[in-house]
């Protein structure tokens, strides 16, 4: 199939290319965006209410972690796998496979919560989704891109970053909506099975680009595939390594915000006050994600890059020292800004510093790095947190990105370190 960013011309929209006005000219990618966009509320719905749900019947972080990682550990687990999966079957097939299994799952941990069953039930079933999730992810990025024009890419990555934080706003507000109309947990949980839907629905309409590699490589050969390309393009080597340490140390607060809203601040987790924090704080990323390819479109990557890890470290260093909500709301915000700034920014060099054909190989190590690394550090620091407390964990998060921003400055590598252009690298620039 020919899709838009297999061609060479440049992209006849009329739009400055790479932006988000750009990328949405596309119809297939606008109802794919859209789809998932309206799926996603509901998923940030369970993605908020569960770990609360678990913080405040247990009222331990270390708990909190284990559902974290039950919930991202298989993209960890599987993301290189799933990768070769994803380039050997149809990715359509397989991402309605996958849909349809998340559904299942959830109305099965709606019964679970509704009937206060054994927590193994809940964290077996989430488990289950994460599996589903980690076979699902490669083949969708994989498949996205090549919705638009390779010129286009910064604004549909920029897009789909913002729609992700936009429904990390939307699902909690809609939860805490839901909760005060008097919809129960396991409500809430049905509700999200049904977004589902919208995807689903998204995939039968748009034919899905369904680029393969070519290559013969099987079992482990092909499992090192991604391994051998980010390893000969220091670009991707840098990003990738970068990314696995931020998400390990510095992204600890993200799955335990209701341990650190409940223990520095004193929010009760299952509270009104909590989920408007953590509504302010998925805005600061929506916000974050959106102006990479919106208001910082002229600004170099790079520099983003290292701007926003340096911004991430003061507002996660502020956010850890807080005795109080009143601050957090504000320095939540910019926490958020600056986080997706730069998990943006980092995603789109990534994507273009790799040909169409090696996404589906190397994608797989991004999810491992930035998804799959997250319930690691939750589950280790959320124990750590019960023996030390919230401040020093967040307090060494800060530190560790602060010296991150010095180790991701791209400025400093060669030329030799990215994509060629004639390989559809952008121009170099330092």
């Amino acid at each position: 199939m020919t899709s838009p960013s297999s061609t060479d011309a440049p992209p006849d929209h009329g739009r400055t290319p790479g932006t988000a006005r750009a990328a949405l000219s596309y119809r297939g990618f606008r109802i794919i965006f859209v789809g998932l966009a309206l799926s996603n509320i509901g998923t940030w719905m369970q993605n908020f209410t569960l770990p609360a749900y678990i913080d405040d019947r247990t009222g331990r972080p270390a708990l909190v972690g284990v559902m974290i990682f039950a919930q991202l550990g298989p993209l960890l687990l599987l993301s290189i796998p799933a990768g070769v999966l994803a380039d050997r079957v149809s990715k359509q097939k397989l991402q309605l496979t996958m849909q349809t299994t998340s559904v299942l799952l959830t109305l099965a941990i709606a019964w679970f919560v509704a009937t206060d069953a054994a927590l193994w039930t809940i964290f077996a079933a989430q488990f289950g989704i994460g599996v589903a999730n980690a076979l699902n992810a490669p083949a969708f990025q994989a498949s996205m891109p090549l919705l638009v024009h390779r010129q286009d890419l910064p604004g549909a990555i920029s897009l789909n970053s913002a729609m992700i934080n936009g429904t990390r706003v939307m699902g909690p507000v809609l939860a805490a909506l839901l909760g005060v109309a008097g919809l129960s947990i396991a409500g809430i949980l049905v509700v999200n099975a049904g977004t589902y839907m919208f995807f689903i629905i998204a995939l039968l309409i748009v034919r899905m680009p369904d680029v393969r590699s070519g290559s013969t490589d099987r079992g482990f050969r092909a499992l090192s595939t991604g391994l051998r390309i980010a390893r000969d393009r220091l670009v991707l080597n840098r990003l990738l390594i970068g990314m696995f340490l931020f998400s390990l140390f510095s992204l600890v607060y993200i799955g335990l915000f209701p341990s650190v809203a409940r223990l520095n601040f004193g929010i009760d987790s299952a509270g009104s006050t909590y989920r408007w924090l953590y509504a302010v704080w998925g805005a600061g990323a929506f916000f974050g994600a959106i102006a990479v390819g919106t208001w910082f479109s002229n600004i170099d990557r790079k520099v983003l890059i290292v701007r926003g890890l340096i911004g991430f470290s003061i507002s996660l260093a502020l956010f850890s020292q807080l005795r109080g909500p009143e601050f957090a709301f504000p320095v939540g915000f910019v926490l958020g800004f600056c986080y997706f700034m730069t998990a943006t920014a980092i995603t789109t060099t990534l994507q273009l510093n790799m040909k169409n054909t090696e996404r589906a190989t190397v994608m797989p190590l991004w999810f491992m790095v930035f998804g799959g690394t997250v319930p690691i550090g939750n589950l280790v620091f959320g124990v750590v947190i019960e023996w030390v407390g919230a401040r020093a964990v967040l307090g060494f998060g800060a530190a560790f990105a602060l010296f991150l921003s010095w180790w991701l400055d791209l400025r400093r590598l060669p030329r030799s370190a990215f994509l060629p252009e004639a390989d559809g690298g952008e121009p170099y620039t330092q």
